[in-house]
C-alpha cells in the first residue's frame, strides 16, 4: 500500500459560452432637461395691475355695504351682479352692480355694470351738476343719461395697460335726454346752447373724476365723454 495520498484531480474552472454576452450594467437615466419656453415679450400682453389680483370675499366688505346703502338713499335703483374677474387679462370687479337708474327721476340706458364707488360717482354727479346745468340752460329736467360704455374687459386702446372700464371704474356718455324730449348728443359740432351746456358739464367733471376725455382729446373720445376714477399719484386729475 502506498504511503502517498494520492492528489485529487484538478477541477476546471469553467468559462462563458461565447454565444452569451455578458450583460452590461447601464447607468441610470437621467431625464432631459425641459424645452426652453420662449421669451415672453409681453407684446400682446395688458400690464399687470394690482386690482387684478382682487377676490371677493365670502362676506361683502362694510365699505361695500356702505356704499349701497348710499345709492338706495339717492334713489338709485340697482341689482347685484357675479363678481367679474379674468385672470389672463386682469379684469376684476369683486362686487359689481347693474345699475338701472342714476336717481329719483335720471334714468340710464341700456343697463349699467359698474363698481359701486364709480357707480355712487355717476349718480351724484348726475344729480349735484348735469340737472341744474340742465335746467338752467334749457328749463327741462334730466331725464336720462345714454352710455356708450361701462364695464369692459380689455386693455386700452392701442396700449397694453388695462382700461379702467376693465375694473368697472369708467362710464362713458354719448348723449343726454331731457323732460321736454330734447336730445344733447356729446361730438365736436354742438349747437351753440348745446355746446354751453356740454363744456359746463366736462369742466365740472374735472374733480369728482379723475380722468375725463371727450371731444378734441383724440379719435376715440370724439363721440362721448370718458370720466372715471383711475387712482392718481397724490390724488390728481387728468382732464382734456
Amino acid at each position: 500500500m502506498d504511503s502517498e495520498a494520492e492528489a485529487p484531480a484538478a477541477v476546471p474552472i469553467p468559462t462563458q459560452r461565447p454565444d452569451i454576452a455578458k450583460p452590461e450594467i447601464e447607468p441610470p437615466a437621467v431625464a432631459p432637461p425641459p424645452p426652453e419656453k420662449p421669451a415672453d415679450t409681453g407684446d400682446n400682453k395688458p400690464l399687470p395691475d394690482p386690482r387684478s389680483a382682487d377676490r371677493p370675499a365670502d362676506e361683502m366688505p362694510a365699505e361695500e355695504v356702505a356704499c349701497r346703502e348710499r345709492l338706495k338713499t339717492l334713489g338709485v335703483e340697482f341689482e347685484e351682479h357675479q363678481a367679474e374677474s379674468n385672470a389672463e387679462i386682469g379684469c376684476s370687479i369683486p362686487y359689481p352692480i347693474v345699475l338701472k337708474t342714476l336717481g329719483k327721476s335720471i334714468g340710464i340706458n341700456p343697463a349699467t355694470e359698474l363698481n359701486c364707488n364709480m357707480a355712487e360717482a355717476a349718480a351724484r354727479f348726475m344729480a349735484d351738476v348735469v340737472q341744474p346745468a340742465a335746467k338752467s340752460e334749457f328749463g327741462a329736467d334730466l331725464k336720462s343719461v345714454n352710455q356708450a360704455s361701462a364695464f369692459v374687459c380689455r386693455p386700452r386702446n392701442g396700449t397694453r395697460k388695462l382700461s379702467e372700464h376693465a375694473f368697472g371704474n369708467a362710464l362713458d356718455i354719448a348723449s343726454f335726454t331731457l323732460s321736454d324730449g330734447k336730445k344733447i348728443e356729446v361730438g365736436p359740432i354742438p349747437t351753440e346752447k348745446d355746446g354751453m351746456f356740454l363744456n359746463t358739464v366736462r369742466k365740472a367733471a374735472c374733480g369728482p373724476f379723475k380722468t375725463v376725455l371727450g371731444p378734441g382729446s383724440d379719435a376715440d373720445h370724439a363721440l362721448h365723454f370718458h370720466l372715471d376714477l383711475e387712482p392718481r399719484r397724490n390724488g390728481g386729475t387728468f382732464c382734456q
